[in-house]
């Protein structure tokens, strides 16, 4: 957008959607880290920096979740999803001190690489453009949160997005529209977890997203949370081969990066699984406490997200006893690798 050195608008009324909100002017930036639950655990997002232009097409029970890239960006990654992680965490800050939010977000580029964790510097001012250029040319078709009715919902992760600058040509802030899907399912507060400011520092792709699966999943469960590696191979949209994304989960948990969070490798008939085992409390408080169950997999699994509208926790249920982890045994303690 270009501004006057006095502040005054180029862009004539009624030509962008801002025109029509009221904007949410960030003031500090600084706030506790919050993600969507929705996208904690599906593939939302490229995990590999490397331009993405194949489509992720995911389907598991009623949940269906497309993601089709532009030529010219290729897909937002795992890294962009910094940006809304960011805008969920300033607008639940926000509400939680009484001001009024917005999807029409106001803020300079400092706020917020400073709040993820990243250097200020022109470098990282040029990526973070290029991370709205992706997450806005980024189509998303999906039926979560429609209700027992199937529908598709489509949009973008960003509507619209713009520099703000005086005519000498000084960059002052910028400002980006989140669309409806995402604000609204960040305003229902059953819908967001707070995270670990560790995640950040999260460098690859796969670890990023193993978090956010066991912050979803396994939460502070003394008993963890366990998953078949065929089916997070599935739920990952990883363009690795099956047996490729195995030897990376390996080499992971013999590194244990994940902030508060061990990873085992568990054998049950033939199949390989994944543990996630909480070991440190999290350096932020838990905002929606997760029951404690002793069966992964069992019926009883609907004490997850307890606080959440009825058809929400139905979708999710389903999707996760989709596979065919459904018989793992919640047993401790990994069994050597490659026992049968």
């Amino acid at each position: 957008m270009l501004r006057d050195d006095d502040h005054s608008s180029a862009r004539p009324e009624g030509a962008s959607e801002r025109s029509r909100l009221d904007p949410f002017i960030v003031v500090t930036g600084d706030a506790t880290p919050r993600d969507q639950r929705d996208l904690m655990e599906r593939p939302f997002f490229s995990l590999g920096k490397r331009p993405r232009l194949k489509p992720i097409l995911y389907r598991a029970a009623d949940i269906e979740v497309q993601v089709f890239a532009m030529p010219e960006h290729g897909m937002a990654t795992i890294w962009d999803a910094d940006v809304l992680i960011w805008a969920a965490s300033q607008i639940v800050a926000a509400e939680n001190g009484g001001f009024a939010t917005s999807r029409f977000f106001r803020f300079t580029p400092y706020q917020l690489l400073r709040a993820i964790g990243r250097p200020t510097g022109n470098h990282q001012y040029l990526l973070l453009k290029a991370a709205l250029a992706r997450l806005q040319s980024t189509v998303i078709a999906t039926t979560i949160r429609n209700g027992r009715h199937w529908r598709r919902r489509q949009f973008s992760w960003i509507n619209e997005w713009e520099e703000m600058t005086t005519r000498s040509g000084r960059v002052e802030g910028m400002e980006f529209v989140l669309p409806e899907w995402v604000y609204n399912s960040v305003i229902d507060r059953s819908l967001v977890l707070t995270i670990d400011p560790a995640y950040f520092r999260l460098t690859g792709g796969i670890e990023r997203w193993l978090y956010r699966v066991a912050r979803k999943h396994a939460g502070h469960q003394s008993e963890g949370w366990v998953f078949e590696i065929a089916h997070l191979h599935r739920k990952s949209g990883s363009l690795a081969r099956p047996s490729d994304f195995a030897l990376d989960l390996r080499r992971i948990a013999a590194r244990q990066p994940l902030p508060g969070y061990g990873l085992q490798i568990e054998w049950e008939d033939g199949r390989e699984l994944l543990r996630f085992v909480p070991e440190n409390l999290s350096t932020v408080p838990v905002d929606n406490h997760v029951e404690p169950i002793g069966r992964i997999g069992a019926t009883s699994i609907g004490t997850l997200g307890a606080n959440r509208a009825a058809h929400s926790i139905e979708e999710s249920n389903k999707e996760s006893n989709s596979s065919s982890l459904t018989r793992a045994r919640a047993t401790h303690g990994a069994v050597p690798r490659g026992a049968p």
